[in-house]
């Protein structure tokens, strides 16, 4: 059973860059076919699908925040991590990392628990 863990600072200032990483037991991130996600979910609306790190190494990107998300991982640690550049206080949210069969958020079927971000000066 694969278990996904989000780890990250406590508090994010406006303008600053939140860096999130997951760390992934019970299976490896470069096993066919699977996308590695992060999704998010600000205080009272639905989930939110940020982008993916395949297996393969590829990234893809939500076109609303491609200009500031970068995804990368370490294999050897079985991580990966956000970065989340110039955050607003609109990037309050759960952020979640995902193991997921397709792109968008959808077929995940392995989630972390997810870490709170406050965004505040």
């Amino acid at each position: 059973q694969v278990q996904l863990q989000e780890s990250g600072p406590g508090l994010v200032k406006p303008s600053q860059t939140l860096s999130l990483t997951c760390t992934v037991s019970g299976g490896s991130i470069t096993t066919n076919y699977y996308y590695w996600s992060w999704i998010r979910r600000p205080p009272g609306k639905g989930l939110e699908w940020m982008g993916a790190i395949a297996y393969s190494g590829s990234t893809y990107y939500s076109p609303s925040l491609k200009s500031r998300t970068s995804i990368s991982r370490d294999t050897s640690k079985n991580q990966f991590t956000l970065q989340l550049r110039s955050v607003t206080p609109e990037g309050r949210a759960v952020y979640y990392c995902a193991k997921c069969l397709v792109l968008n958020g959808n077929g995940c079927g392995s989630w972390g628990q997810g870490t709170q971000v406050p965004v505040s000066s």
